[in-house]
């Protein structure tokens, strides 16, 4: 894995002193490179991509992968209205929703959007209100343990996502009550999988369901392809999910009697890999045991290595081919935030510029105010030249909200 210098012949060291440090650096070009291998995996089937938006929401963002020839799955009614703002026509996004009151369903049934219905108990108030006069889609939990995290299965039998696969029976016979117009299933079984076998699990679980179903328009496999981390590391080898899910689908389509769309919810697989955050090593501190490098970031601007136990890999801009030596990567924040743990770098100076790679997926998303600190800018290079797509936050960013009373 290549530790760049420069993205599109843009310097990375030159943005830092244009914009400052912390800042999210996005690659352009690999979005939009990442769409078009998912076309190409899965080029044997009628493909429609939905970007999951929950993984990087900005606009811009949002723009150019609806440029790139993807629609969108959101999971709130913020996400479809950013959705449409980017320029997305309703029949582009699906909502997702988990858990929500039913004022957002009837918001985004105004929209034009399509609901995917994740509860019986949704079905029954979506049936009492719409009957058979709004489309949707049922997502369901297929009983598949899979994923890099128990945080980020979604797919098993105690997840609090879709409508269990054994609750099939109590589906169809609300859909049959209120002649619900189900156009399509879905199921997500988690993030970081890496073997097709996973998918094809998943597929028959809505290959079978689907044979209840008659009118039918796609199949929506979720997503959760797995992208390399670190130096050597596997990733889905996603021709082959293309191939074996693609030849799948079609032996499944011959069955039902008619050619369906199979739908793909790809996050972390489009923007990861693209997203670079800019820090600055503030102290070198040297203890008895651990040589830590304190950076002016922390859990409040990627949270995913506390969290998710995630590996973020490290490197030295300032310092390239410098002698290495090991250090614990830490954040400014007033808790444990260790970013990268015994991490062999070149030798870091205070000053030093350090890139964290794949903090384009839940990185600026899952981003926070913690310990009132500022969220950083984000600059999008594309087309050779770089671009501020969002501002660094100020101080009167962090107070705009607050009422402050005459105490």
């Amino acid at each position: 894995m290549q530790n760049p210098s420069h993205i599109q012949g843009v310097s990375l060291a030159a943005l830092a002193d244009e914009f400052g440090t912390p800042a999210y650096i996005y690659d352009g070009e690999k979005i939009t490179t990442q769409v078009k291998t998912l076309q190409e995996a899965f080029s044997t089937v009628p493909l429609k991509i939905k970007y999951a938006t929950k993984a990087l929401s900005n606009i811009n963002i949002l723009k150019l992968i609806r440029k790139a020839g993807a629609g969108i799955d959101a999971v709130s009614i913020e996400e479809v209205k950013l959705g449409m703002m980017a320029g997305y026509s309703p029949e582009e996004i699906m909502y997702t929703p988990s858990g929500v009151g039913f004022e957002e369903i009837r918001e985004a049934v105004k929209l034009g959007i399509m609901i995917n219905l994740d509860s019986l108990p949704l079905m029954e108030e979506f049936g009492q209100i719409y009957g058979n006069t709004v489309p949707a889609c049922i997502r369901i939990n297929p009983h598949i343990m899979a994923g890099g995290n128990i945080k980020i299965s979604t797919g098993h039998k105690e997840s609090k996502f879709g409508i269990s696969i054994e609750q099939l029976p109590q589906i169809l016979k609300k859909v049959s009550n209120y002649k619900l117009q189900i156009i399509g299933l879905h199921i997500h079984t988690g993030s970081d999988i890496l073997d097709a076998e996973v998918f094809l699990r998943g597929g028959n679980v809505l290959f079978e369901a689907a044979m209840k179903f008659a009118d039918l328009k796609f199949l929506d496999f979720g997503g959760g392809f797995k992208v390399a981390y670190k130096p050597n590391d596997i990733s889905t080898d996603i021709m082959e999910v293309g191939k074996k899910v693609g030849e799948a689908f079609q032996e499944f389509c011959l069955r039902y009697g008619r050619q369906l769309e199979l739908w793909l919810e790809p996050g972390k697989f489009l923007v990861s890999e693209a997203g670079y955050l800019l820090v600055k090593a503030n102290v070198v501190k040297e203890s008895t045991s651990v040589t830590f490098v304190g950076v002016d970031s922390g859990l409040n601007h990627l949270i995913r290595p506390m969290m998710y136990d995630a590996y973020h890999e490290v490197y030295n801009l300032s310092n390239p081919e410098g002698k290495k030596a090991k250090y614990n990567v830490v954040g400014y924040i007033c808790e444990t935030d260790t970013i990268a743990a015994h991490r062999e770098l070149t030798e870091v100076k205070a000053g030093d510029l350090l890139v964290i790679k794949n903090a384009g997926a839940y990185g600026f998303s899952m981003a926070s105010n913690y310990n009132s600190r500022l969220r950083p800018p984000e600059i999008l290079i594309w087309g050779g030249k770089a671009h501020q797509i969002r501002k660094r936050e100020n101080f009167e960013d962090l107070i705009r909200n607050q009422e402050i009373l005459d105490i």
